[in-house]
């Protein structure tokens, strides 16, 4: 798992709200770990630092390793268009991201748990790799096993703080079955990130 560290910390050290990685808000503490209330500026960050920073907030909201986003920025320089957009529609795809967009799970990692236990149905089929990629027009469901109820609260909590991408429909009828139907866009990422940093971060 890519992430071990207390979240709330992530949250403040770098000083964005990371809505895939936890609920809680820095709004209490917003000086970063360590720092004991109002300080005086520190010395303006590297570009090193600042480039860093901004391919860990993409690192921690969507849970992955150094690896597999390296994997990914390969990939997304194949792609059409800017790359670093290529990059954020390819983490967007993911199937436990897609999962948590749908509001049917508070966080990343509770989607990532559902889609391990074999809890999600792509279509008739269960798929339990977080990483699998969506496509348009595929439809993502719970499986009976899932824990309904607890999915049925979290997107009644998910709805009064991220709204539905664009890529993404529920059903009505049965709030535990969605639908692609596009494919996301840089508006859609629910992220505060420059990913022209994150490029020239690997571009060293």
């Amino acid at each position: 798992m890519a992430m071990h560290r207390p979240r709330l910390k992530v949250v403040r050290r770098l000083g964005t709200p990371l809505p895939g990685l936890t609920r809680k808000s820095a709004d209490r503490k917003p000086h970063p770990p360590g720092a004991h209330g109002v300080k005086p500026a520190r010395r303006r960050p590297s570009a090193y630092r600042r480039r860093l920073e901004e391919k860990q907030k993409v690192r921690f909201n969507y849970g992955i390793t150094e690896r597999q986003l390296r994997r990914y920025l390969e990939r997304a320089r194949t792609e059409p268009g800017r790359t670093g957009d290529a990059l954020l529609a390819l983490l967007e795809r993911r199937l436990d991201n897609v999962v948590f967009r749908l509001g049917f799970a508070a966080t990343i990692p509770e989607a990532r748990q559902l889609v391990v236990h074999g809890h999600v149905r792509v279509g008739e089929t269960v798929v339990n790799k977080p990483g699998y990629s969506v496509r348009g027009g595929e439809v993502i469901a719970l499986g009976d096993g899932a824990p309904r109820a607890a999915v049925l609260r979290a997107a009644g909590e998910r709805a009064h703080m991220m709204a539905l991408p664009s890529y993404l429909e529920r059903q009505d009828a049965n709030p535990t079955v969605g639908r692609v139907i596009g494919t996301p866009v840089r508006a859609d990422v629910p992220v505060q990130v420059q990913d022209a940093l994150i490029v020239e971060y690997y571009a060293r």
